[in-house]
């Protein structure tokens, strides 16, 4: 499968600053990291498309869970974009197609969650070992 890479002008901050859009209520320590690092990140949520598409342009990097919906409209209006980072398993909700065809890394984190589904699993074998859906 071959992909058409585009090239895209960017509007860089005068300052020089990464800016990070935060979407779908992460959580607070990784808005902390990214501050601690000299990156701006803006925490937004529950935004439409249509408002998603107005300020995508200001970010170098965006970051989503599973509620937002990272679709070719909003991948091409993203022209300062480098990276768009899923918080969770998968990339279903992102257009990797068009991401890659603009130039932008998409990436997941597939163990973000392993330690609480280590921690489900054992309470289901302790819920049925004990009886407790019977009860």
């Amino acid at each position: 499968m071959a992909y058409q890479l585009s090239r895209r002008q960017s509007i860089e901050p005068s300052d020089g600053t990464k800016r990070v859009l935060v979407l779908d209520k992460c959580d607070s320590a990784a808005v902390r990291v990214l501050s601690e690092a000299g990156i701006h990140a803006d925490e937004r949520s529950g935004l439409s498309e249509a408002e998603l598409i107005g300020i995508v342009a200001q970010y170098d990097a965006m970051v989503v869970r599973s509620a937002t919906k990272v679709t070719a409209a909003i991948i091409e209006a993203a022209s300062r974009m480098k990276i768009i980072g899923r918080a969770g398993v998968g990339v279903d909700n992102i257009d990797v197609r068009a991401a890659t065809n603009q130039g932008i890394v998409v990436v997941n984190s597939p163990q973000g969650n392993t330690t609480s589904a280590a921690e489900h699993t054992w309470a289901m074998i302790m819920s049925a070992a004990r009886q407790i859906p019977q009860a």
